[in-house]
């Protein structure tokens, strides 16, 4: 049998006093944010979170079984933070919350939805006995997801995952899907790509890039800038990225070394990469063509059409409302990583690439 971790081993390895650890670990002041990253990350690499009995697990008792519908109603405490325009009014966010609300509704449980992080005004709802368990939508703080942790609430992510803390998680299939999309690109007759956003926003924006590079590499092409310099934009989630990449579109022009393809780490860039090109006037798809991820209703509506990846929204949603319910039952179950496949929507922005326009490109490169 393993040896249990403790609080002053944590303690020791960093050198500092138990009590400083404690402190951290419970989510109460009296210690820098440094420190307490410090602490988690620490705990995490010895183990103290996942051992049996560890932190957090006797806090709370797990139920045995749902309740059945005599029992009383009971909630899931949904948490979505105003972070990254993660709202309901989101056509990506939103819809993945319709999905969970709709099937927690259907099994008999109530709804609490929390829009904001900060940490007290989760903790408000967290102990009463008739929480459930946590959802959490999107980008969400360690710190919280660590309170949560440390009251032993059966915790489904989705979209986000957190190195330090473990949860089921619930994704879309990035990286096969991106690299689906790049491929058909390549065989499209596209040799000159580059990718549209920022690896580092989110999970799956750093998974989509991989499934893009991947496509590249399978194919022998390397991109022509080494690590695209518009793989790190700022401003990704309010468009305000406009300005960076208009200058770098006018200077690749200038040079004549336009791209033929590009592709967007999500709809959202990519409309404001539609609206980046016609401003300069760059015709899409006849001389560069675009596409998207997400399927959001907005990219249907561009003209053109958006091509893109169609991530069931709704449907992820679901499997996580689902995944809960099941490690209620099951709390010694193995933590799971849920990709829910998804599905290329091919429209008109992207054309294939003529080929005497590729060799003169090839030419000027």
């Amino acid at each position: 049998m393993a040896k249990k971790i403790t609080m002053q081993q944590i303690a020791d390895q960093l050198g500092v006093s138990k009590f400083v650890v404690s402190k951290a670990l419970s989510g109460k002041g009296g210690v820098s944010e440094s420190t307490r990253e410090r602490v988690i990350q620490a705990a995490s690499q010895l183990g103290y979170f996942t051992q049996p009995r560890g932190y957090g697990q006797a806090a709370r008792r797990e139920p045995e079984r749902l309740p059945s519908a005599s029992s009383a109603r009971q909630s899931v405490l949904v948490l979505m933070p105003n972070v990254r325009f993660q709202t309901r009014e989101s056509l990506y966010w939103g819809r993945i919350l319709d999905g969970v609300t709709e099937t927690l509704e259907e099994k008999g449980f109530g709804v609490i939805i929390i829009s904001e992080q900060r940490i007290d005004a989760v903790t408000s709802v967290l102990n009463p006995s008739g929480i459930l368990g946590l959802i959490g939508i999107g980008q969400i703080s360690t710190p919280l997801l660590l309170e949560v942790h440390r009251i032993g609430l059966p915790t489904v992510l989705i979209d986000h995952e957190d190195p330090l803390i473990p949860a089921d998680s619930v994704f879309a299939n990035n990286t096969d899907a991106s690299m689906r999309l790049t491929n058909h690109l390549l065989g499209s007759g596209h040799s000159r790509l580059h990718f549209i956003g920022s690896s580092g926003f989110s999970r799956s924006f750093r998974d989509r890039w991989s499934g893009y590079r991947a496509a590249l590499e399978t194919h022998g092409i390397k991109p022509q800038d080494g690590d695209d310099p518009m793989n790190t934009l700022t401003g990704i989630d309010d468009g305000s990225f406009e300005g960076e990449l208009r200058q770098w579109l006018l200077k690749r022009r200038k040079q004549r070394t336009m791209p033929t393809a590009l592709v967007c780490a999500n709809d959202s860039v990519a409309l404001v990469a539609l609206r980046v090109l016609e401003s300069v006037g760059v015709r899409v798809p006849e001389e560069v063509s675009l596409t998207g991820f997400d399927n959001i209703e907005d990219a249907g509506r561009a003209q053109p059409g958006l091509t893109t990846v169609h991530v069931p929204k709704e449907a992820m949603g679901r499997r996580a409302a689902l995944r809960l319910l099941e490690r209620v039952q099951d709390a010694k179950a193995p933590l799971e990583k849920i990709l829910v496949a998804s599905d290329l929507v091919f429209r008109h922005s992207v054309t294939e690439c003529a080929p005497a326009r590729e060799a003169a490109g090839e030419n000027e490169a």
